[in-house]
């Protein structure tokens, strides 16, 4: 996904957006990344009730909404990338994710 959004980057605003673009989607994935992590400790604790699981789903939310506004902040401030393509990357990335786990659960 990432370079596919680079290029299109690329060809229609430049190296900047391109560049904004990528650090939208690496954002996406470090997200998704934080959220399967936990999925994964869930899955390793099949003792836990549901209240616990419930608590783990809250906290995960929280993560990665802590984690994705401080690597926007980061991106917005830090780095100076533009703010539109990077929002459309992370916007992109993040719809190509929800796509393939729909298209994966059509198969089941």
């Amino acid at each position: 996904m990432a370079p596919l959004i680079a290029i299109f980057g690329f060809v229609f605003s430049g190296g900047a957006a391109a560049l904004a673009a990528c650090y939208g989607v690496l954002v996406a994935l470090a997200a998704s990344l934080l959220m399967v992590w936990r999925e994964r400790v869930a899955i390793q604790h099949p003792e836990w009730d549901g209240r616990k699981l419930f608590g783990l789903f809250i906290r995960t939310g929280l993560e990665r909404l802590f984690a994705v506004v401080v690597l926007l902040a980061v991106g917005f401030g830090v780095l100076k990338l533009a703010p539109l393509p990077l929002l459309l990357g992370l916007a992109a990335a993040q719809t190509g994710w929800l796509a393939a786990t729909m298209q994966g659960r059509n198969k089941q």
